[in-house]
């Protein structure tokens, strides 16, 4: 992940615009002109700092992720002990991140269907950040003892990201809530390992 302090003054203004764009208007809508002219820099900062759009598209995810990764945590942190409330705790969550004002569901999603080939760095970098929540619900399900945590983190996620995505759209209330009860429902039904 990007660190953040290891960024010079000029990239962490660049990184702070890119990602209020990119989240805002999406990755192809923003060029570099938009990006420079919000962050106060000349373009050749921007290429200096970052290499490529494509790369600041990529440390832009990186930051999100990594913000989230820590809400994640920190929810977790207040519920040490394993079992299903431990596990449904990523749906409070992706509420509280929600409750941020965020507004158009999950910077991951909206990123990953604005590229067409599965090998592009976003593509790649948005599969590695899916990839480690599944693995985190599957740890989450396997300290629980509940049972088959592999199928059941896949099925936990499809409801995570029905409810990142719904959440963008905006076409059906609450959709953390609903979310966390057909986990809940799931879980129940889970039995022991």
């Amino acid at each position: 992940m990007a660190d953040r302090t290891a960024l010079t003054p000029a990239a962490r203004k660049v990184l702070d615009a890119a990602s209020r764009l990119f989240y805002e208007h999406g990755l192809h809508a923003v060029g570099v002109d938009t990006i420079a002219a919000e962050a106060g820099v000349t373009k050749k900062t921007i290429y200096d700092r970052f290499g490529s759009k494509d790369a600041l598209a990529v440390a832009y995810l990186r930051a999100r992720d990594e913000a989230w990764r820590t809400l994640l945590e920190e929810t977790l942190a207040a519920r040490p002990q394993p079992g299903p409330e431990r596990v449904l705790a990523l749906f409070d969550a992706a509420q509280a991140w929600s409750g941020r004002g965020m507004g158009r569901g999950c910077a991951a999603i909206n990123a990953r269907a604005e590229v067409a080939d599965p090998q592009h760095p976003v593509a790649l970098e948005v599969a590695r950040q899916k990839a480690w929540v599944r693995e985190r619900v599957r740890d989450l399900c396997a300290e629980a003892g509940l049972a088959r945590p592999d199928t059941l983190a896949g099925a936990l996620m499809l409801l995570y990201d029905g409810a990142l995505a719904e959440d963008g759209m905006g076409t059906a209330p609450a959709p953390y809530a609903t979310a966390r009860a057909a986990a809940q429902t799931l879980l129940g039904a889970a039995g022991s390992a």
